[in-house]
């Protein structure tokens, strides 16, 4: 006794109908002939747009060289890490981008550093106005000696704000973000300075948020925290990289690898007559890539601690 039935993939399928007798009808095999429909690609995400686009930047101190050839591009709402052994010109470098450098007798720079297309360092570029859209937090707190309140609230009231219960949000919001207002506020007309170190090196970093700036340059912001402020304060820079672009200085290569999107390796080179040392960058490139398969000998002899 048979019944209709297709041969499938799956075996013999009935077609239907009473049992009896019938024939048995094969699937049509496939054409190998025809081409076969094409592997869905996903597509890489679009980079980011250039914020700094820095082309062979040196930068002296009088005659003396202190970083050589320093070539990179930083994005938009991106954390930019900067690493690298003491000395190697990372801060050094760091402060060209708000012209930091320029408050020091003899400090001069060559090459091209740009801001949105925008030559920062072109006669006709307005060095405070620069600082205003890049904000910094120096690696040594440097609260006013004024109130917590009044720290935070400087910025905005030289901007112009002056409605009281506007001030309050500004105060509240850079102080959330800077993970400090459940320490301090019960106390936000206190003495700023009454503070302990990594609380005040947090208002800091609550004082640049607060007049909104699109870049903050962080040099080596946690030094000065235990490792839950400083859990805190990372927590809060992959918060802000979604308003603000960040460049920070770190010594410490986990947290580089913990927050930045990607990180420029630094070290030094030695004149052999004059032991004179002069920073360079080695390396720059993507953080995964830096830490998992950098493609200068130096930059992994750096990360896997062989020198450092």
């Amino acid at each position: 006794m048979s019944t209709d039935a297709v041969v499938t993939p799956e075996g013999l399928v009935p077609t239907g109908g009473l049992p009896g007798a019938g024939t048995v009808s094969v699937a049509p095999a496939p054409d190998l002939h025809e081409p076969l429909a094409a592997a869905s690609v996903v597509a890489e995400p679009e980079p980011a747009p250039v914020v700094f686009d820095v082309s062979d930047l040196s930068v002296f101190y009088g005659d003396y060289r202190a970083v050589r050839d320093v070539s990179m591009r930083i994005r938009r709402n991106e954390i930019t890490g900067f690493i690298g052994p003491s000395g190697c010109g990372k801060t050094t470098v760091l402060r060209c981008f708000n012209r930091m450098n320029d408050l020091i007798e003899g400090a001069r720079v060559q090459g091209r550093l740009d801001y949105h297309g925008v030559d920062l360092y072109a006669p006709d570029v307005n060095a405070v106005e620069v600082r205003r859209r890049i904000g910094m937090v120096f690696q040594k707190p440097n609260p006013f000696p004024k109130s917590i309140y009044d720290n935070v609230a400087y910025g905005p009231r030289i901007a112009g704000t002056k409605k009281r219960s506007e001030l309050d949000d500004i105060v509240e919001r850079s102080l959330q973000r800077a993970a400090l207002w459940d320490e301090v506020k019960d106390r936000l007309k206190s003495s700023a300075l009454g503070m302990s170190g990594g609380q005040q090196q947090r208002l800091c970093i609550a004082r640049a948020i607060a007049v909104d700036p699109e870049v903050i340059l962080m040099d080596e912001p946690c030094s000065a925290l235990d490792p839950i402020a400083t859990a805190r304060i990372e927590d809060l820079m992959k918060e802000i990289k979604t308003d603000y672009t960040i460049v920070i200085v770190t010594h410490n290569m986990q947290q580089a690898a913990r927050v930045s999107d990607a990180t420029a390796f630094f070290s030094t080179e030695v004149n052999p007559d004059s032991d004179v040392r002069t920073g360079l960058l080695v390396e720059f490139d993507r953080t995964a890539t830096i830490f998992s398969n950098p493609h200068d000998q130096r930059t992994e002899n750096y990360i896997t601690g062989r020198f450092g």
